[in-house]
């Protein structure tokens, strides 16, 4: 008769089946790190909010770090799909940020889900010990500006915008309102006045100069 032996190599584990919901696991995870941020939730608030004990969250999804990780694709994914989208669908780069600040307006103040964007205040005010955390939302900050950019510098080398804009300066202005705009949402302004906001911050755009593809 064959027999069990968890330490060594080969060994199939059969455990238990896992008696919960892993995606809506990890959608009460995403909800409690953009609520409160990745310093501020302990794993004993996880796995209240997650519905699981302590070892079934490390067996389903490793470390608190790990699962933050996964809780930002998740996200993006869902709650920040909405600029790549603009940025590919519309046909200048000055339509795309003007969609980008206006449906961020709505993004940013859904009714029953925490305010304001989650890559900008989950990992806000972090220890050492998470600095790791803090600089993966920087990169993935980072990765906004510079695909902002180079739409931005595709209208300039096709002639739409004028030749002495400055791509760079220009995206990361549009990022500072895009940023500005979700932090204001946190501390409660209403959508109608970010998307006026939105509206306002077009106007500082350079005029569009050359044919404009329909």
């Amino acid at each position: 008769m064959a027999t069990t032996n968890e330490g060594s190599e080969g060994t199939v584990r059969r455990g238990r089946p896992r008696s919960f919901d892993r995606d809506a696991a990890l959608r009460a995870a995403t909800m409690e790190f953009w609520d409160r941020g990745f310093e501020a939730v302990s794993i004993a608030d996880l796995t209240r909010a997650m519905g699981v004990k302590a070892p079934s969250l490390y067996a389903a999804f490793g470390d608190k770090k790990t699962l933050f990780e996964e809780a930002i694709e998740s996200y993006v994914r869902e709650f920040g799909g909405f600029i790549d989208r603009a940025l590919e669908e519309e046909p200048t780069a000055r339509r795309a940020v003007a969609r980008m600040l206006h449906e961020a307006a709505s993004w940013q103040t859904l009714p029953g889900y925490p305010r304001g964007c989650m890559l900008i205040s989950a990992a806000t005010n972090c220890t050492p010990q998470s600095n790791e955390i803090a600089q993966g939302l920087v990169e993935r900050r980072n990765d906004g500006i510079a695909a902002v950019e180079r739409r931005i510098a595709a209208d300039i080398e096709a002639g739409i915008l004028p030749s002495d804009t400055d791509a760079h300066a220009l995206a990361v202005y549009c990022t500072v309102v895009l940023h500005g705009m979700a932090q204001q949402a946190r501390d409660g302004v209403d959508r109608a006045t970010l998307e006026t906001v939105a509206h306002t911050a077009m106007a500082a755009w350079p005029a569009e100069t050359g044919d404009i593809p329909g």
